[in-house]
């Protein structure tokens, strides 16, 4: 009796065991080993990024296996490398500026920012063709400072918004260097102030 009663437990256990298994395979190592999220869950928890550096790996493994050990990746820019350095002084009390640049899929974007104390900031992205008011997050945090370089993982803009909740006027500056040919200013008065490069 006891080992009739086993059988359909032991079956209902392991098919459980598959269904977790193939659901852990579709929301986290097809994301961080292939980059790809069917389900979304993967983009939400950052596994994308480990997915995409994956195969970045992987293509410098076989550009080196065939190339007799030099791997070298070549991605033609479209547009010129342009470069600059802007302040923002955001003032006490809410004070904001949110900052901008237009980038294609692919493109990069190397950059470095500091402020003169802490400051809430957001690294985002509005893609073309989203939803409005739509914006996928990079990152998020308080802090001083902060740099890196993004390779752009869609069409759109791509920057920063800086948030001065303290008494005092905080100075923000931004250096930036990349294939961007166009920069977005947004003010806190409603205004945007576009500037385009060569």
């Amino acid at each position: 009796m006891a080992e009739a009663l086993a059988k359909p437990r032991l079956a209902l256990a392991a098919g459980a065991a598959i269904l977790v298994a193939g659901l852990v395979l579709v929301a986290f190592i097809m994301p961080a080993e292939f980059a790809v999220d069917p389900l979304g869950i993967g983009a939400r928890v950052g596994l994308m990024d480990l997915g995409v550096t994956g195969q970045q790996v992987e293509a410098l493994e076989q550009a080196g296996a065939t190339g007799g050990g030099q791997a070298t990746i070549v991605v033609p820019q479209q547009r010129p490398y342009n470069s600059e350095t802007v302040e923002f002084t955001l003032p006490p009390g809410d004070g904001w500026i949110e900052y901008k640049y237009r980038l294609e899929k692919g493109e990069s974007l190397l950059y470095s920012w500091a402020a003169g104390t802490t400051v809430n900031f957001e690294f985002h992205a509005e893609p073309d063709g989203g939803p409005a008011g739509y914006a996928q997050t990079y990152e998020k945090s308080q802090g001083t400072a902060a740099s890196g370089t993004l390779t752009a993982p869609f069409s759109g803009i791509h920057g920063w918004y800086w948030q001065n909740t303290g008494t005092e006027p905080v100075t923000v500056t931004l250096t930036s260097s990349g294939f961007y040919n166009l920069s977005h200013e947004f003010r806190p008065d409603g205004s945007v102030n576009n500037k385009p490069f060569q």
